[in-house]
Protein backbone atom coordinates (compact mmCIF):
# COMPACT_ATOMS: atom_id res chain seq x y z
CA UNK A 1 0.00 0.00 0.00
CA UNK A 2 1.46 3.41 -0.91
CA UNK A 3 2.52 5.61 2.00
CA UNK A 4 -0.19 8.17 1.24
CA UNK A 5 -2.83 5.43 1.41
CA UNK A 6 -1.38 4.12 4.67
CA UNK A 7 -1.48 7.61 6.14
CA UNK A 8 -5.15 7.98 5.14
CA UNK A 9 -5.92 4.61 6.75
CA UNK A 10 -4.31 5.69 10.01
CA UNK A 11 -6.19 9.00 9.98
CA UNK A 12 -9.48 7.14 9.43
CA UNK A 13 -8.81 4.61 12.18
CA UNK A 14 -7.72 7.23 14.68
CA UNK A 15 -10.83 9.28 13.91
CA UNK A 16 -12.92 6.16 14.51
CA UNK A 17 -11.36 5.86 17.96
CA UNK A 18 -11.62 9.53 18.89
CA UNK A 19 -15.18 10.03 17.58
CA UNK A 20 -16.72 6.84 18.94
CA UNK A 21 -19.18 6.99 21.81
CA UNK A 22 -16.68 5.67 24.33
CA UNK A 23 -13.68 7.73 23.23
CA UNK A 24 -12.64 10.74 25.25
CA UNK A 25 -9.74 13.14 25.13
CA UNK A 26 -7.28 12.12 27.82
CA UNK A 27 -4.35 14.38 28.47
CA UNK A 28 -0.90 12.89 28.21
CA UNK A 29 1.62 13.19 31.04
CA UNK A 30 4.05 16.11 30.77
CA UNK A 31 6.95 13.81 29.97
CA UNK A 32 5.28 12.51 26.77
CA UNK A 33 6.28 15.60 24.78
CA UNK A 34 9.95 14.84 25.48
CA UNK A 35 9.90 11.39 23.89
CA UNK A 36 11.41 10.61 20.51
CA UNK A 37 14.25 11.91 18.38
CA UNK A 38 14.70 15.20 16.60
CA UNK A 39 15.03 15.04 12.80
CA UNK A 40 18.51 15.13 11.35
CA UNK A 41 18.96 18.41 9.50
CA UNK A 42 21.36 19.76 6.90
CA UNK A 43 22.04 16.38 5.26
CA UNK A 44 22.72 17.35 1.66
CA UNK A 45 25.42 15.06 0.30
CA UNK A 46 24.12 11.96 -1.48
CA UNK A 47 26.09 8.71 -1.57
CA UNK A 48 24.66 6.06 -3.91
CA UNK A 49 25.57 2.51 -3.02
CA UNK A 50 25.71 1.73 -6.74
CA UNK A 51 28.74 4.01 -7.04
CA UNK A 52 30.53 1.78 -4.54
CA UNK A 53 29.84 -1.49 -6.35
CA UNK A 54 26.33 -2.50 -5.28
CA UNK A 55 24.47 -4.47 -7.95
CA UNK A 56 20.66 -4.46 -8.02
CA UNK A 57 20.16 -7.91 -9.53
CA UNK A 58 18.66 -9.61 -6.47
CA UNK A 59 21.46 -12.17 -6.37
CA UNK A 60 24.82 -10.46 -5.83
CA UNK A 61 25.81 -10.00 -2.18
CA UNK A 62 26.17 -6.22 -1.72
CA UNK A 63 27.14 -6.00 1.95
CA UNK A 64 30.63 -4.59 1.38
CA UNK A 65 29.48 -2.07 -1.21
CA UNK A 66 26.67 -0.74 0.98
CA UNK A 67 29.02 -0.49 3.95
CA UNK A 68 31.58 1.39 1.85
CA UNK A 69 28.93 3.96 0.95
CA UNK A 70 27.94 4.36 4.61
CA UNK A 71 31.57 4.70 5.72
CA UNK A 72 32.35 7.24 3.00
CA UNK A 73 29.30 9.26 3.96
CA UNK A 74 30.32 9.30 7.62
CA UNK A 75 33.92 10.25 6.79
CA UNK A 76 32.67 13.26 4.84
CA UNK A 77 30.73 14.50 7.86
CA UNK A 78 27.40 12.86 7.09
CA UNK A 79 24.73 12.74 4.44
CA UNK A 80 22.23 10.42 2.81
CA UNK A 81 22.99 6.93 1.51
CA UNK A 82 20.59 5.89 -1.26
CA UNK A 83 19.92 3.07 -3.72
CA UNK A 84 18.95 3.12 -7.36
CA UNK A 85 15.66 1.25 -7.90
CA UNK A 86 16.16 -2.50 -7.81
CA UNK A 87 16.69 -5.49 -5.54
CA UNK A 88 19.76 -5.79 -3.31
CA UNK A 89 20.99 -8.72 -1.22
CA UNK A 90 22.95 -7.91 1.93
CA UNK A 91 24.13 -9.25 5.24
CA UNK A 92 24.79 -7.08 8.30
CA UNK A 93 25.41 -3.39 7.65
CA UNK A 94 26.32 -0.83 10.31
CA UNK A 95 25.01 2.73 10.21
CA UNK A 96 27.16 5.63 11.43
CA UNK A 97 26.44 8.94 13.14
CA UNK A 98 25.00 11.71 10.98
CA UNK A 99 24.08 9.23 8.24
CA UNK A 100 20.58 8.66 6.88
CA UNK A 101 20.08 5.33 5.15
CA UNK A 102 17.21 5.99 2.75
CA UNK A 103 15.49 3.03 1.15
CA UNK A 104 13.17 4.63 -1.39
CA UNK A 105 10.07 3.30 -3.09
CA UNK A 106 11.13 0.85 -5.79
CA UNK A 107 14.00 -0.48 -3.67
CA UNK A 108 13.82 -3.98 -2.20
CA UNK A 109 16.44 -5.11 0.31
CA UNK A 110 16.73 -8.89 0.72
CA UNK A 111 18.48 -10.33 3.74
CA UNK A 112 21.19 -12.87 3.08
CA UNK A 113 20.21 -16.41 4.04
CA UNK A 114 23.75 -17.31 5.07
CA UNK A 115 24.47 -17.05 8.79
CA UNK A 116 28.11 -16.25 7.98
CA UNK A 117 26.96 -12.87 6.64
CA UNK A 118 25.86 -11.83 10.15
CA UNK A 119 28.95 -11.53 12.40
CA UNK A 120 28.49 -12.13 16.10
CA UNK A 121 28.55 -9.06 18.34
CA UNK A 122 28.19 -8.28 22.04
CA UNK A 123 24.52 -7.53 22.61
CA UNK A 124 21.56 -8.51 24.75
CA UNK A 125 18.90 -10.91 23.62
CA UNK A 126 15.76 -11.99 25.49
CA UNK A 127 17.07 -10.42 28.67
CA UNK A 128 20.69 -11.61 28.91
CA UNK A 129 23.93 -10.22 27.53
CA UNK A 130 25.73 -12.60 25.19
CA UNK A 131 27.29 -13.04 21.76
CA UNK A 132 24.64 -13.05 19.07
CA UNK A 133 24.51 -12.39 15.32
CA UNK A 134 24.35 -8.74 14.32
CA UNK A 135 21.07 -7.61 12.84
CA UNK A 136 20.52 -6.96 9.15
CA UNK A 137 20.64 -3.18 9.80
CA UNK A 138 22.57 -2.05 12.89
CA UNK A 139 22.93 1.29 14.67
CA UNK A 140 25.39 0.65 17.51
CA UNK A 141 27.12 3.34 19.60
CA UNK A 142 25.95 6.10 17.25
CA UNK A 143 23.92 9.29 17.42
CA UNK A 144 21.95 11.42 14.97
CA UNK A 145 21.23 8.70 12.44
CA UNK A 146 18.17 7.51 10.53
CA UNK A 147 16.76 4.61 8.52
CA UNK A 148 13.91 5.89 6.36
CA UNK A 149 12.04 5.50 3.09
CA UNK A 150 9.06 3.92 1.38
CA UNK A 151 10.95 0.81 0.28
CA UNK A 152 10.82 -2.77 1.52
CA UNK A 153 13.24 -4.77 3.65
CA UNK A 154 12.52 -8.49 3.40
CA UNK A 155 14.75 -10.31 5.85
CA UNK A 156 13.75 -13.69 4.36
CA UNK A 157 13.95 -15.16 7.85
CA UNK A 158 12.66 -18.63 7.09
CA UNK A 159 16.20 -20.00 7.28
CA UNK A 160 16.17 -18.91 10.95
CA UNK A 161 12.68 -20.30 11.60
CA UNK A 162 13.69 -23.69 10.20
CA UNK A 163 16.83 -23.77 12.33
CA UNK A 164 14.81 -23.04 15.45
CA UNK A 165 12.25 -25.75 14.64
CA UNK A 166 15.02 -28.33 14.23
CA UNK A 167 16.64 -27.30 17.51
CA UNK A 168 13.36 -27.32 19.45
CA UNK A 169 12.76 -30.90 18.33
CA UNK A 170 16.24 -31.79 19.54
CA UNK A 171 16.31 -29.79 22.79
CA UNK A 172 12.83 -30.37 24.22
CA UNK A 173 13.24 -34.11 24.95
CA UNK A 174 16.55 -33.32 26.71
CA UNK A 175 14.95 -30.90 29.18
CA UNK A 176 16.55 -27.89 27.47
CA UNK A 177 13.50 -25.88 26.47
CA UNK A 178 14.81 -23.01 28.65
CA UNK A 179 17.97 -22.52 26.57
CA UNK A 180 17.03 -23.38 22.98
CA UNK A 181 15.93 -19.80 22.17
CA UNK A 182 19.42 -18.61 23.12
CA UNK A 183 21.31 -21.34 21.30
CA UNK A 184 19.29 -20.91 18.10
CA UNK A 185 20.97 -17.64 17.21
CA UNK A 186 18.55 -15.99 14.83
CA UNK A 187 18.82 -12.69 12.98
CA UNK A 188 17.03 -9.50 13.96
CA UNK A 189 16.06 -7.06 11.20
CA UNK A 190 16.92 -3.68 12.79
CA UNK A 191 18.96 -3.18 15.98
CA UNK A 192 19.49 0.19 17.66
CA UNK A 193 21.91 -0.35 20.55
CA UNK A 194 23.60 2.14 22.89
CA UNK A 195 22.60 4.99 20.60
CA UNK A 196 20.67 8.26 20.81
CA UNK A 197 18.58 10.50 18.59
CA UNK A 198 17.76 7.86 16.00
CA UNK A 199 14.81 7.96 13.57
CA UNK A 200 13.32 4.87 11.91
CA UNK A 201 10.53 5.84 9.58
CA UNK A 202 8.26 4.71 6.77
CA UNK A 203 9.65 1.31 5.81
CA UNK A 204 7.87 -1.97 5.20
CA UNK A 205 9.67 -4.80 7.01
CA UNK A 206 8.92 -8.43 6.19
CA UNK A 207 9.71 -11.94 7.42
CA UNK A 208 12.09 -11.20 10.28
CA UNK A 209 14.29 -14.10 11.32
CA UNK A 210 13.78 -13.13 14.96
CA UNK A 211 12.72 -9.78 16.47
CA UNK A 212 12.03 -7.14 13.83
CA UNK A 213 13.09 -3.91 15.57
CA UNK A 214 14.99 -3.92 18.88
CA UNK A 215 15.79 -0.69 20.70
CA UNK A 216 18.42 -1.62 23.29
CA UNK A 217 20.21 0.57 25.87
CA UNK A 218 19.21 3.64 23.84
CA UNK A 219 17.39 6.93 24.32
CA UNK A 220 15.44 9.47 22.30
CA UNK A 221 14.35 7.15 19.50
CA UNK A 222 11.41 7.66 17.12
CA UNK A 223 9.84 4.75 15.24
CA UNK A 224 7.22 6.15 12.89
CA UNK A 225 5.04 4.66 10.17
CA UNK A 226 6.50 1.16 9.94
CA UNK A 227 4.52 -1.65 8.36
CA UNK A 228 5.63 -5.07 9.62
CA UNK A 229 4.51 -8.30 7.97
CA UNK A 230 6.33 -11.32 9.37
CA UNK A 231 4.22 -14.29 8.31
CA UNK A 232 4.22 -14.03 4.53
CA UNK A 233 6.64 -16.93 4.13
CA UNK A 234 5.01 -19.10 6.79
CA UNK A 235 4.88 -19.23 10.57
CA UNK A 236 7.80 -17.20 11.96
CA UNK A 237 8.41 -17.97 15.67
CA UNK A 238 9.60 -15.17 17.97
CA UNK A 239 9.08 -12.55 15.27
CA UNK A 240 8.21 -9.70 17.62
CA UNK A 241 7.31 -6.40 16.01
CA UNK A 242 8.99 -3.65 18.05
CA UNK A 243 10.92 -4.42 21.26
CA UNK A 244 11.89 -1.55 23.55
CA UNK A 245 14.60 -2.96 25.79
CA UNK A 246 16.09 -1.03 28.73
CA UNK A 247 15.64 2.18 26.76
CA UNK A 248 14.05 5.54 27.52
CA UNK A 249 12.34 8.52 25.94
CA UNK A 250 10.93 6.42 23.12
CA UNK A 251 8.16 7.43 20.68
CA UNK A 252 6.44 4.79 18.54
CA UNK A 253 3.60 5.95 16.30
CA UNK A 254 1.61 5.19 13.13
CA UNK A 255 2.84 1.60 12.93
CA UNK A 256 0.90 -1.40 11.58
CA UNK A 257 2.17 -4.78 12.77
CA UNK A 258 1.29 -8.36 11.89
CA UNK A 259 3.71 -10.84 13.41
CA UNK A 260 3.90 -14.10 15.32
CA UNK A 261 4.84 -12.83 18.77
CA UNK A 262 4.34 -9.61 20.70
CA UNK A 263 3.50 -6.67 18.46
CA UNK A 264 4.72 -3.88 20.76
CA UNK A 265 6.82 -5.17 23.66
CA UNK A 266 8.73 -3.54 26.52
CA UNK A 267 11.58 -5.40 28.20
CA UNK A 268 14.20 -4.71 30.89
CA UNK A 269 16.36 -7.78 31.47
CA UNK A 270 15.99 -11.32 32.76
CA UNK A 271 16.73 -12.88 36.14
CA UNK A 272 20.26 -12.59 37.59
CA UNK A 273 21.75 -10.91 34.53
CA UNK A 274 18.91 -8.42 34.22
CA UNK A 275 19.16 -7.55 37.91
CA UNK A 276 22.93 -7.11 37.47
CA UNK A 277 22.52 -4.69 34.57
CA UNK A 278 19.57 -3.00 36.30
CA UNK A 279 18.51 -0.63 33.48
CA UNK A 280 14.85 0.34 33.21
CA UNK A 281 12.63 0.90 30.24
CA UNK A 282 10.85 4.16 30.95
CA UNK A 283 9.16 7.15 29.37
CA UNK A 284 7.64 5.35 26.42
CA UNK A 285 4.76 6.68 24.30
CA UNK A 286 3.10 4.32 21.80
CA UNK A 287 0.24 5.89 19.85
CA UNK A 288 -1.93 5.62 16.74
CA UNK A 289 -0.86 2.07 15.92
CA UNK A 290 -2.51 -1.16 14.78
CA UNK A 291 -1.72 -4.59 16.21
CA UNK A 292 -2.97 -7.44 14.04
CA UNK A 293 -1.82 -11.01 14.52
CA UNK A 294 0.64 -11.21 17.40
CA UNK A 295 1.01 -12.10 21.04
CA UNK A 296 0.20 -8.71 22.52
CA UNK A 297 -0.89 -5.24 21.50
CA UNK A 298 0.99 -3.73 24.44
CA UNK A 299 3.17 -6.22 26.30
CA UNK A 300 5.44 -5.62 29.26
CA UNK A 301 7.83 -8.47 30.02
CA UNK A 302 8.48 -11.16 30.53
CA UNK A 303 11.88 -9.51 31.02
CA UNK A 304 11.07 -7.12 33.88
CA UNK A 305 14.23 -7.22 36.02
CA UNK A 306 15.36 -3.63 35.46
CA UNK A 307 11.81 -2.23 35.90
CA UNK A 308 9.32 -0.90 33.33
CA UNK A 309 7.61 2.37 34.16
CA UNK A 310 6.03 5.53 32.82
CA UNK A 311 4.39 4.02 29.73
CA UNK A 312 1.43 5.28 27.69
CA UNK A 313 -0.29 3.24 24.98
CA UNK A 314 -3.01 5.37 23.41
CA UNK A 315 -5.22 5.38 20.31
CA UNK A 316 -4.42 1.76 19.51
CA UNK A 317 -6.40 -0.81 17.55
CA UNK A 318 -6.15 -4.57 17.99
CA UNK A 319 -7.55 -6.93 15.36
CA UNK A 320 -7.10 -10.62 16.12
CA UNK A 321 -4.25 -9.98 18.56
CA UNK A 322 -3.55 -12.59 21.23
CA UNK A 323 -3.72 -10.13 24.12
CA UNK A 324 -4.59 -6.46 24.48
CA UNK A 325 -2.79 -5.27 27.61
CA UNK A 326 -0.34 -8.00 28.61
CA UNK A 327 1.94 -7.81 31.64
CA UNK A 328 4.01 -10.92 32.29
CA UNK A 329 6.97 -11.96 34.38
CA UNK A 330 8.26 -14.93 36.40
CA UNK A 331 9.21 -15.74 39.98
CA UNK A 332 12.91 -15.24 39.19
CA UNK A 333 12.66 -12.00 37.21
CA UNK A 334 12.20 -9.31 39.82
CA UNK A 335 11.66 -5.69 38.90
CA UNK A 336 8.59 -3.48 39.10
CA UNK A 337 6.09 -2.66 36.36
CA UNK A 338 4.32 0.59 37.28
CA UNK A 339 2.64 3.74 36.03
CA UNK A 340 1.20 2.09 32.92
CA UNK A 341 -1.57 3.84 30.95
CA UNK A 342 -3.62 1.90 28.37
CA UNK A 343 -6.20 4.28 26.92
CA UNK A 344 -8.42 5.01 23.93
CA UNK A 345 -8.30 1.43 22.69
CA UNK A 346 -10.43 -0.62 20.30
CA UNK A 347 -10.07 -4.39 20.22
CA UNK A 348 -11.78 -6.91 17.95
CA UNK A 349 -11.46 -10.71 18.24
CA UNK A 350 -8.55 -10.67 20.68
CA UNK A 351 -7.74 -13.57 22.99
CA UNK A 352 -7.61 -11.73 26.32
CA UNK A 353 -8.47 -8.06 26.59
CA UNK A 354 -6.26 -7.90 29.71
CA UNK A 355 -3.81 -10.67 30.60
CA UNK A 356 -1.59 -10.43 33.70
CA UNK A 357 0.76 -13.19 34.90
CA UNK A 358 3.71 -13.42 37.29
CA UNK A 359 4.36 -17.06 36.34
CA UNK A 360 4.49 -16.88 32.56
CA UNK A 361 5.47 -19.92 30.45
CA UNK A 362 7.24 -21.96 33.17
CA UNK A 363 8.96 -24.39 30.77
CA UNK A 364 10.75 -21.41 29.20
CA UNK A 365 11.05 -19.15 32.25
CA UNK A 366 12.93 -21.39 34.68
CA UNK A 367 16.37 -22.87 34.06
CA UNK A 368 17.53 -26.25 35.35
CA UNK A 369 20.55 -28.16 34.05
CA UNK A 370 19.56 -31.78 33.33
CA UNK A 371 21.61 -34.67 34.63
CA UNK A 372 24.56 -35.68 32.49
CA UNK A 373 25.83 -32.15 31.80
CA UNK A 374 29.03 -30.85 33.38
CA UNK A 375 28.37 -27.33 34.73
CA UNK A 376 32.04 -26.45 34.20
CA UNK A 377 31.99 -27.16 30.45
CA UNK A 378 28.70 -25.61 29.35
CA UNK A 379 28.61 -22.38 27.29
CA UNK A 380 28.91 -19.04 29.08
CA UNK A 381 25.33 -18.00 28.35
CA UNK A 382 24.07 -21.26 29.84
CA UNK A 383 25.91 -20.35 33.06
CA UNK A 384 24.32 -16.91 32.97
CA UNK A 385 20.86 -18.43 32.67
CA UNK A 386 21.55 -20.89 35.50
CA UNK A 387 22.94 -18.25 37.88
CA UNK A 388 20.60 -18.20 40.86
CA UNK A 389 18.91 -15.02 42.01
CA UNK A 390 19.82 -14.55 45.66
CA UNK A 391 18.10 -13.87 47.89
CA UNK A 392 15.13 -15.51 46.20
CA UNK A 393 12.96 -12.54 47.18
CA UNK A 394 14.94 -10.39 44.71
CA UNK A 395 13.26 -12.42 41.96
CA UNK A 396 9.75 -11.45 43.04
CA UNK A 397 8.17 -9.12 40.46
CA UNK A 398 5.79 -6.29 41.37
CA UNK A 399 2.95 -4.84 39.26
CA UNK A 400 1.18 -1.68 40.38
CA UNK A 401 -0.45 1.60 39.35
CA UNK A 402 -2.03 0.50 36.07
CA UNK A 403 -4.69 2.68 34.41
CA UNK A 404 -7.05 1.28 31.75
CA UNK A 405 -9.33 3.97 30.30
CA UNK A 406 -11.77 4.32 27.42
CA UNK A 407 -11.45 0.78 26.13
CA UNK A 408 -13.92 -1.18 24.01
CA UNK A 409 -13.38 -4.84 23.14
CA UNK A 410 -15.66 -7.06 21.07
CA UNK A 411 -15.48 -10.83 20.51
CA UNK A 412 -12.71 -11.39 23.05
CA UNK A 413 -12.30 -14.95 24.32
CA UNK A 414 -11.73 -13.77 27.91
CA UNK A 415 -12.19 -10.28 29.31
CA UNK A 416 -9.58 -10.24 32.10
CA UNK A 417 -7.32 -12.97 33.43
CA UNK A 418 -4.93 -11.69 36.10
CA UNK A 419 -2.86 -13.45 38.73
CA UNK A 420 -0.30 -12.06 41.11
CA UNK A 421 1.44 -13.86 43.96
CA UNK A 422 0.76 -14.16 47.66
CA UNK A 423 4.08 -12.35 48.16
CA UNK A 424 3.30 -9.70 45.52
CA UNK A 425 -0.27 -8.57 45.00
CA UNK A 426 -1.44 -6.80 41.85
CA UNK A 427 -1.90 -3.34 43.32
CA UNK A 428 -3.93 -0.32 42.27
CA UNK A 429 -5.35 -1.35 38.90
CA UNK A 430 -7.86 1.23 37.69
CA UNK A 431 -10.57 0.68 35.05
CA UNK A 432 -12.56 3.65 33.75
CA UNK A 433 -15.03 3.61 30.84
CA UNK A 434 -14.28 0.01 29.86
CA UNK A 435 -16.69 -2.25 27.98
CA UNK A 436 -15.65 -5.80 27.07
CA UNK A 437 -17.77 -8.34 25.20
CA UNK A 438 -16.20 -11.76 25.66
CA UNK A 439 -16.83 -15.48 25.81
CA UNK A 440 -15.83 -15.53 29.48
CA UNK A 441 -15.54 -12.75 32.05
CA UNK A 442 -12.44 -14.06 33.84
CA UNK A 443 -10.97 -13.51 37.28
CA UNK A 444 -8.26 -11.65 39.15
CA UNK A 445 -6.32 -13.49 41.83
CA UNK A 446 -3.93 -12.01 44.38
CA UNK A 447 -5.21 -8.53 43.57
CA UNK A 448 -5.57 -5.54 45.88
CA UNK A 449 -7.05 -2.05 45.54
CA UNK A 450 -8.67 -2.52 42.12
CA UNK A 451 -11.04 0.31 41.22
CA UNK A 452 -13.83 0.41 38.62
CA UNK A 453 -15.87 3.24 37.10
CA UNK A 454 -18.23 2.68 34.17
CA UNK A 455 -16.89 -0.85 33.83
CA UNK A 456 -18.93 -3.53 32.05
CA UNK A 457 -18.20 -7.09 30.97
CA UNK A 458 -20.74 -8.92 28.82
CA UNK A 459 -19.87 -12.62 28.90
CA UNK A 460 -21.51 -15.10 26.57
CA UNK A 461 -21.34 -17.85 29.19
CA UNK A 462 -23.13 -15.63 31.74
CA UNK A 463 -20.11 -15.39 34.03
CA UNK A 464 -19.22 -12.29 36.03
CA UNK A 465 -15.75 -10.85 36.41
CA UNK A 466 -14.59 -11.74 39.90
CA UNK A 467 -11.73 -10.66 42.12
CA UNK A 468 -10.89 -13.67 44.27
CA UNK A 469 -10.51 -12.54 47.91
CA UNK A 470 -6.98 -12.64 49.27
CA UNK A 471 -6.65 -14.98 52.24
CA UNK A 472 -5.32 -13.22 55.30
Amino acid sequence: MPTSSKQLLFVFLVLCVSLSSFGQTISLPAWASKTGATPISNLKSIFKVNSYGAVSDGQTLCTKAIQKAIDACAQKGGGIVTFEPGTYVTGSIFLKSNVQLRIDKGVLILGSQNFDDYPEIDTRIAGIEMKWPAALINVINQKNAAVTGEGIVNARGKFCWDKYARMRNEYNPKGLRWIVDYDAKRVRTILVQSSSNINIKGLTLKNAGFWTVQLLYSKNITVDGLTIRNNEDGHGPSTDGIDIDSSSWILVQNCDIDCNDDDFCLKAGRDWDGLRVNRPTEYVLIRKCIARKGGGMLTMGSETSGCIRHVVGTDLIGKGTGNGLNIKSAFTRGGTVEDIHFQNIQMDSVGYAVKISMNWNPSYSYSTLPKGYNPDSIPAHWKTMLHKVEPASAGTPHFKDVYVSNVKATYARVAIDAEGMAESLLQNFNFNDVTINAGKAGTARFAESWKFNKFKVNAQDGSTFTIVPVSK
